[in-house]
Formats: structure tokens, C-alpha cells, sequence
């Protein structure tokens, strides 16, 4: 893009509201400099201001090309009346990384005294600072540098977060109720607008609706002296995805901006909910130095006996303790750690204030503490000190005598900077290497920017293998796509990533679900996996979901810190009937959970630990996926040793096949994960190290057991559009058998597919096409049926055992990845839909339903809007379901009544599971 051709974006850019796009383009910038220089140049005002308040810092190429004219400034070499030497190296203190510490290097380890000493000072507040940045300044230390030398000292004291403005001790903040019930992350950033995450202040405009902002917008006009805290009224805030752009829309309109020369970047969003943060997006809001906070502003209501009260719907009774309805003035107390209004107490909330969380406050984000603990270490074993303690110690928790928990071993083996020899307890502080990391494609783009702004240029060597998928843009190839993908893929492969697409186009695209993938190229029970996306929940290992930033910090340095979070063990009982699905398991575990513990989700924010023994990693990829449905951290499954081993080969199998179609790297990643796998199988198969268990006298917050003989008939979460309690509705807690619904319900529209589907679930499709032709001579569908393989092998593997052919036979449409979708589809008719592998609808950002749709399927998402927006005859509703049930109610334009569900699934082999019969547990540790 050259400049007129930036006028011109500017222009159309005006007639939305939008300000100029940020710059990061080295040749524009260099036109801009060139405009600068010459001092009668029209342009020259609007080219200062693009230059000194528009153009992106990090490692992007215009940044490079500032950081080389402000140093030329400096040097004298190019004088610009309006950018002194004092201006430029402010400037420079603003770029966080990458090519201005070069700079500043370059500054202060020369020889001229004049600009050696202020770049210094410059580099002490910074600490974006990597490899061959602590090696230069490792060199002219032991080359005697002085300079270097006064540098290193600084850092070793940490002064770049001592010298930082203390957090103020009040926050006075004004409330605003964003909606009631769960606020799901789709609300702050809905999918469909995906496309536009990376353009900030473009993206801002979709949050929550024009309303709400022009109500924030009066609240800040009359409150100028506080903030405005957005507010979940009797849920939890950020259900469903940890979503950066979800968090930076907050910050946008509620925060405030980072540096006065990075337009759209703000930080510090205040974020509340009567049941607290879902614990994905409270990491998120940490990256921001933003504060969350659990009100418990509506309690139980109980009675005389201290029994909860419930209503003639049997629904536990809520009261409200105190008010937060929007306009309410509080104060924040950061040092007592309470929230007040006026002089009444209303809540303890020491949790939002832990020593952690003060740091990524002060600091302006949990980053810069990252770093900065790097910088401090590196600096003090430089100098040959100790460093000095400045940031608050790891809290480490070590209970004698108890045993540890999944969770707590894994943690235990991978954690990096803890006292020797010393075992940790949930509720420790750890850093943890992680061993794979997943980026997908709708916030691979965010994913990018970060990995800019911290100056990264390349994937930390202690990463075991990274994926970049295309599996939530998969459906459709239209113009957006055309846009963003090639260049995030491009991005992603030169930095040491295996990438969907090949930027040379030397092998085939691959669009399969990222978390399909990363569950197979996950091969060691006992690794830590980061992705982003919410589903990041692999059934070996434990995986969290992350936002955007996140991943790029594992990415770039290898690691993630957190604490070790509580479990919760959920074992099985019981025999599992031949006409139910292994989902029917998934949702009455939720069910079942709900009914022991009185309506509280003590899945919410822990680890389920999932003793599921026989059931190989496809399978039970389903019950670890649906827990973020459950609200859980993350989920870990408990195998026996063969199943595992089972699970391993069946990984290196589909490791193998990225090998052939070309997908390996110059660093040989998906080789060394099939070694890694060999070795780990050879561990089992000898008895050296056997398939992780806990040990027996492992410490739980809470055991579950799940009573497979009460499960008899299919299970369906509802959205229940319809409950005169706002609060109960879009929750996934509404799970209803399928009597419930007396073979009445009219379906619109059915859907197979999202990572909850394995291959034989695909199988099971046509099992019941093969046996519903058998009955009445052919097949009839009385509704559309989309069909989205979650990914090609399983698609191959079809083709292979002659499914495939009969699913093309029911087919009106099959995919042809060499005409990809240009546009998403509006209207279905009554067929089956082969779609390409990939998300499909339960993205939300492409294909949808049609508006005020009854949709049943097999997804993991019934937000309002996601898969299905509202018309205005009807709300829109999303139920999901097991495999056969969506089938079948697509067939019959229904849901089904019981009989005709055992007779349709009659003979049919379905996910079946049977429990393992003896306890996995470790005897002494």
C-alpha cells in the first residue's frame, strides 16, 4: 500500500466512523519518513502524526523502520524540527521490543557519552528484551562496558516494575449491568465478526450492541473520575471462549490506553459477575492488567433449616444480598481488598487481589511481569548475584502426608523455578513449560500481533510441536478469508509453527478441527498443551483454553504460569445401555453433578479428573471438549495402560499421514513427536512408567460418581429460549431427556459435526441411512441435515470401509475443496449437506442457520446467535445432542419419542463405554 492509496482507505474508513488503520507496513512508512523530510511537503503534518501516533510497535516492518529514523534523529544525522533527540527516545520507550532495543543497543553500548547514557536509561524501563538482545549486553559487560554494566544492575533490582507508579489505593468505579445470566465472550466479540478481531477499533463496534455503547458512553460522561465495570447479573462473565478481542473490546470502551502513541491498544478493564469470571477469560483479563471480580451479590435463599428454598419448578430460590444495578457508584479498596458502597462493606474480594494480580495491575499486564522475571534472572547471573526479591514469591503449598492428584503430578514434573525436592499442592503458584501449543485461525491473526508487539521472531526451543489451524474459516473461502489466512499462515510457518495451509503451496490444505489435531499430536499423558480456543481440552495431557496472548507467550517462550487448580474426581457406575451414545454419558454427568451437590457447579473453574479408563482418545475427547461447557479449567483423563497405548498408535498413525502429505518443518517437529510417542509406548508396554494415575490418597474438592444404569434415555441441552428467568436461559445446565419433549418438538434444521464428533459418529450416520433404506425402501428428509467431518483422515478412512459412498448417495451438496464456498449459505433445503471439514456452524462466523431456526446438533454451542440468530416470527434455539438423535429428528423434521429413537438405533454400533473395573489409582508416591 502506498500512501494516496492509505488516503484513500482513510477516507472510506471515515464514512463508518473509523479512525486511519494502524500502520504496519515498512514501505508506507518509509514513504511517510520521506514526506517528513521534505518540508514543504503537503503531506508533512498528516505524515508526522501517522508516524508519531499511528504506526505499530514490536517486531512489525514499519516498526523497524521507525526505530532506524528516530536512531538517525538522535544521531544527528536527520534533523525534524517537531522530533527532538529528548522526543525520540521517548518514542522509542514506546515500541516495546524487537527492532528499538536494537536501537537503543546500538545507542548506549556505543561510545558517545551524550546519547549512551539517555538510551540507557531508556533500555532500563524496558523488558522485551530476548536472546541475542541479553547476549550483546552479556558481551560488553564482560568486555568491561560500563554502561552495560549500570544497565545490568538495574535489571537485577527490577527497577524497569519498582520505578512504576504504585496501584491506586481507591478505585472508584460505576456499574453497568451487561446482561442477565452467563455472559458468553460471543456478547463482547461475536463470531460472526471474527474477521475483524485484528482491526481493533473496527471490532469494538460489535460489542455487546450501539445501545449498550452510547449507554457506556453516558455513564463515563457522568462519572468522568471512575470507571465503568461491565457486569454478569446473577452468572458468571466470558463463558464459553477466553477471547483476547472479547477483553480488548472491554478495554476499548471501559480501560484506558496503554501508550498515547499505539492508538486502539488499551488495557486496565474492570469486569464482574454475581458467580465471578469464567476462569479462561480471568486469565485474559490478566494479560491487560484488568481486574475481576466474583460480587456473590445474589445468595441462595434458605429456610429455617438452612435447606435452599425452591420455587414450584423445583429451581433453587435466589435473593439479592446488594444491589448492582447499573449506574450504582462502588469504590475498590485494593489495599483492605474490598468492594464498598460509600461506607458499607459489601464484599471481601481478596481473590481479585492476590500479590500476582497487583503485579499484572501495576504493570499493566501480566506480560511485562513475565518478562521482567526473565530479565531480573538473566541480569542477576550475569553479575554473579542474587537477585534481590522484589516480586511477590510463588505461593508453594505442600501438604505432608497427601497425596497428589492428576493435576498436581503433571504440574510437579513440568514446573521450572521451585524449591528442589519440594511437591506442590493445588493452590500453588507455578511455572510450567508447555509441550504443545495450538493457534487457530480466527484469533491466529491476534495471535500474531502479540507475538509483533513482544518482539518475538521465532518458536521457543522447548515447545514439543505448535499447529496453526484453518478450521474456523474453513467453510467458506470468501474475500475475508482470501485476506486474513494466507498471511497468518505465511506468518506462522516462518516462525517455526506447522501451518493448515503450506505458504509455497506445496501440500494440500488442511482444514481439520484444531483441537482434533492437537489431541494427535498430543502424545504424552503427562504434557501441558495452551491453545486458543476454549475447546483446547485434550484426552491425554491437560490442556487449557487461552486467549490470543497466551498462546503467543507460550509460543514465544515455552511457558505459562498459574495456579495449580483444585479437582474434582468424577468416576463411573454402572452398565451402560445398548441404545444410548457415549454424549448421553457427557450430558448426564452434568446433570447428575448438579442434582448431588443442590444446583452449585463445583465443576466450575477446576480440573475434572475423568477416571475413564477404557475409552480410547477419540472417544473420550468428547467428555474432556463439553467441559467448558461445564465451566471446568480443564479436564484429564485417567486410562489404563492399554487403552493408552491404544490411543498412541492410533496418533502416530495420523502424525504420520502430516508427515506424507509434506507438513514437516526443517526442525523435523512432527518427526520428533512420533519419537516421543515410540518412547512413551515402550515406557508402558515395560512397566517403566506406567499411564498416569493419581495417587490413592490424593485430596479432591469434590468426588462425582455417574450412575450409568439411570441413564435410559438419549439427553439434550436446551438453551431453553423460553424461561421466564433470563438468568436460566443459554446456560448449559438445562439437560432434559428426550420424553421431555413427547415426540412434538419441530426440528429445522439438524447438525453432525464440531470437534465433539468422531468417526464413528460419521459411522453411525451411515448405519442409520443404511438401516432406515432397508425399512422403507429409501430415505426422506424432512429436514436438512448438515455433515461436517471434523477431519480428512476420518473422511479417507470412510472411503476406505465404503461409508463414504452411501453418505454421498443421501447427499444434495458435497464439498470440492478445488471450488471452495465463496458465500456462506442463507437457506437449506431438505438434504443431506457434506460440508468440509472443520467447524461448520458451531463457529458462527460463516455458515449459520437460518434466523429463528429450531437447530439440533452435535456441537458444543447454544449462545444466543451463535449458530442461530432470532427472526423476528421466532427466537432462534441450538439443542445439542448425540449423533443419532440429530439424525433421526432431521429425518422425521422432530425430535423423537423413545420408541422410535431404540428402533432407529437398533443394531447399531454406537460409542459405547464400560468403566474399568478396577480403582486407577497409585499406591504411595
Amino acid at each position: 500500500m502506498n500512501y494516496q492509496d492509505y488516503i484513500q482507505e482513510i477516507e472510506e474508513r471515515k464514512s463508518q466512523g473509523l479512525h486511519p488503520k494502524p500502520i504496519d507496513s515498512a514501505d508506507l512508512l518509509s514513504e511517510i519518513i520521506l514526506q517528513i523530510k521534505d518540508t514543504n511537503n503537503e503531506y508533512r503534518a498528516d505524515s508526522l502524526k501517522f508516524f508519531i501516533y499511528n504506526t505499530l510497535p514490536g517486531t512489525t516492518s514499519a516498526a523497524g523502520v521507525k526505530a532506524k529514523f528516530l536512531k538517525e534523529i538522535i544521531l544527528g544525522e536527520s534533523v525534524v524540527e517537531e522530533i527532538t533527540p529528548t522526543f525520540a527516545f521517548e518514542l522509542l520507550s514506546h515500541m516495546k521490543g524487537g527492532p528499538s532495543i536494537g536501537v537503543l543497543l546500538d545507542l548506549a553500548l556505543g561510545n558517545d557519552d551524550a546519547t549512551a547514557k539517555p538510551a540507557a536509561e531508556v533500555l532500563k524501563t524496558q523488558v522485551y528484551l530476548y536472546d541475542a538482545d541479553t547476549a550483546r549486553l552479556k558481551e560488553a559487560f564482560e568486555s568491561g562496558n560500563v554502561i552495560a554494566k549500570d544497565i545490568l544492575e538495574s535489571y537485577a533490582k527490577a527497577e524497569f516494575f519498582t520505578k512504576l507508579p504504585e496501584v491506586a489505593e481507591e478505585i472508584k468505579v460505576v456499574t453497568f449491568i451487561a446482561g442477565e445470566g452467563d455472559i458468553s465472550t460471543d456478547l463482547l466479540s461475536p463470531g460472526n465478526q471474527a474477521h475483524s478481531r485484528s482491526d481493533r477499533e473496527l471490532h469494538g463496534k460489535c460489542m455487546i450492541t450501539p445501545e449498550a455503547q452510547d449507554e457506556i458512553k453516558m455513564l463515563q460522561a457522568q462519572h468522568p473520575d471512575a470507571s465503568v465495570m461491565l457486569i454478569a447479573e446473577k452468572g458468571t462473565m466470558g463463558v464459553g471462549s477466553s477471547r483476547m478481542s472479547g477483553v480488548n473490546n472491554v478495554a476499548l470502551w471501559t480501560g484506558k490506553q496503554a501508550s498515547p502513541y499505539v492508538p486502539f491498544v488499551n488495557i486496565a478493564p474492570i469486569v464482574a459477575g454475581t458467580n465471578g469470571i469464567s476462569p479462561i477469560f480471568l486469565t485474559t483479563v490478566d494479560v491487560t492488567g484488568g481486574i475481576g471480580i466474583d460480587l456473590q451479590n445474589w445468595v441462595k435463599k434458605t429456610d429455617e433449616n438452612g435447606n435452599p428454598v425452591r420455587n414450584e419448578n423445583g429451581d433453587i430460590v435466589l435473593e439479592e444480598k446488594y444491589s448492582v444495578a447499573t449506574g450504582t457508584v462502588l469504590t475498590i479498596n485494593t489495599k483492605e481488598k474490598k468492594l464498598y458502597n460509600g461506607d458499607t462493606e459489601l464484599k471481601d474480594i481478596s481473590k481479585s487481589f492476590t500479590p500476582q494480580k497487583l503485579e499484572f495491575i501495576k504493570a499493566g499486564g501480566s506480560y511485562a511481569i513475565v518478562f521482567g522475571k526473565k530479565i531480573q534472572t538473566f541480569a542477576a547471573k550475569t553479575l554473579g548475584i542474587t537477585a534481590p526479591t522484589v516480586f511477590a514469591p510463588s505461593k508453594e503449598i505442600s501438604i505432608e502426608g497427601q497425596g497428589l492428584t492428576a493435576v498436581e503430578k503433571i504440574f510437579n514434573r513440568n514446573a521450572v523455578g521451585v524449591t528442589e525436592g519440594k511437591l506442590l499442592h493445588a493452590g500453588s503458584d507455578v511455572r510450567v513449560e508447555v509441550n504443545i501449543v495450538g493457534s487457530q485461525d480466527t484469533t491466529g491473526l491476534m495471535t500474531s500481533q502479540e507475538l509483533e508487539s513482544m518482539a518475538a521472531t521465532v518458536i521457543s526451543p522447548i515447545v514439543d510441536g505448535a499447529y496453526q489451524s484453518g478450521c474456523h474459516t474453513a467453510s467458506v473461502w470468501d474475500k475475508k478469508a482470501q485476506a486474513n489466512i494466507p498471511k497468518l499462515m505465511k506468518f506462522m510457518n516462518d516462525f517455526g509453527v506447522i501451518t493448515a495451509r503450506d505458504p509455497k503451496g506445496e501440500y494440500h490444505a488442511m482444514t481439520d478441527v484444531i483441537h482434533k489435531v492437537l489431541n494427535d499430536i498430543t502424545v504424552d499423558e503427562w504434557a501441558i498443551i495452551i491453545g486458543g480456543d476454549s475447546h483446547t481440552r485434550m484426552s491425554k495431557g491437560v490442556a487449557f483454553g487461552a486467549d490470543s496472548g497466551t498462546v503467543a507467550l507460550a509460543l514465544a517462550t515455552g511457558e505459562a504460569s498459574m495456579p495449580i487448580p483444585e479437582s474434582v474426581k468424577v468416576t463411573f457406575k454402572g452398565d451402560m445401555k445398548e441404545h444410548m451414545d457415549f454424549r448421553d454419558v457427557v450430558h448426564a454427568t452434568q446433570a447428575q453433578m448438579l442434582k448431588q451437590f443442590d444446583g452449585e457447579n463445583v465443576f466450575q473453574g477446576r480440573i475434572i479428573e475423568v477416571h475413564i479408563g477404557t475409552l480410547p482418545a477419540d472417544q473420550a475427547f468428547t467428555f474432556t471438549d463439553w467441559t467448558a461447557e461445564m465451566k471446568a479449567k480443564a479436564s484429564i483423563c485417567i486410562s489404563e495402560d492399554d487403552t493408552l497405548i491404544e490411543s498412541l498408535e492410533i496418533a502416530k498413525s495420523r502424525i504420520q499421514i502430516m508427515i506424507n502429505k509434506g507438513m514437516d518443518n526443517h526442525n523435523h517437529v512432527l518427526q520428533g513427536l512420533i519419537n516421543k510417542a515410540n518412547k512413551r509406548i515402550e515406557e508402558i508396554r515395560t512397566g517403566d512408567k506406567p499411564a498416569l494415575t493419581p495417587d490413592a490418597n490424593a485430596k479432591y474438592y469434590a468426588e462425582v460418581v455417574v450412575d450409568l444404569d439411570i441413564i435410559v434415555e438419549p439427553m439434550i441441552a436446551d438453551p431453553d429460549v423460553n424461561n421466564d428467568d433470563v438468568s436460566k436461559r443459554y446456560t448449559h445446565d438445562t439437560i432434559r431427556d428426550l420424553t421431555f419433549y413427547g415426540g412434538e418438538k419441530k426440528v429445522d434444521l439438524g447438525f453432525v459435526g464440531s470437534c465433539m464428533v468422531h468417526k464413528g459418529d460419521l459411522k453411525i450416520v451411515s448405519q442409520m441411512l443404511r438401516n432406515l433404506e432397508q425399512k422403507n425402501g429409501k430415505v426422506e428428509f424432512n429436514a436438512p441435515l448438515v455433515v461436517a467431518a471434523p477431519t480428512y483422515n476420518i473422511i479417507d478412512e470412510l472411503k476406505a470401509e465404503g461409508d463414504w459412498e452411501l453418505l454421498e448417495k443421501y447427499s444434495g451438496f458435497e464439498f470440492n475443496d478445488n471450488a471452495p464456498k465463496g458465500e456462506a449459505r442463507t437457506q437449506y433445503e431438505n438434504m443431506m449437506y457434506l460440508e468440509r471439514p472443520g467447524c461448520n456452524l458451531c463457529m458462527g462466523n460463516q455458515e449459520k442457520a437460518e434466523k429463528g431456526d429450531t437447530v439440533l446438533a452435535t456441537s458444543t454451542r447454544l449462545f444466543q446467535g451463535r449458530v442461530v440468530e432470532d427472526s423476528e416470527r421466532k427466537k432462534g434455539e441450538s439443542l445439542l445432542a448425540s449423533t443419532p438423535v440429530v439424525v433421526l429428528s432431521a429425518i422425521i423434521g422432530r425430535i423423537p419419542n423413545i420408541d422410535e429413537y431404540k428402533e432407529a438405533v437398533e443394531g447399531i454400533d454406537l460409542t459405547t463405554f464400560v468403566p474399568s473395573i478396577k480403582e486407577l489409582v497409585t499406591v504411595g508416591h
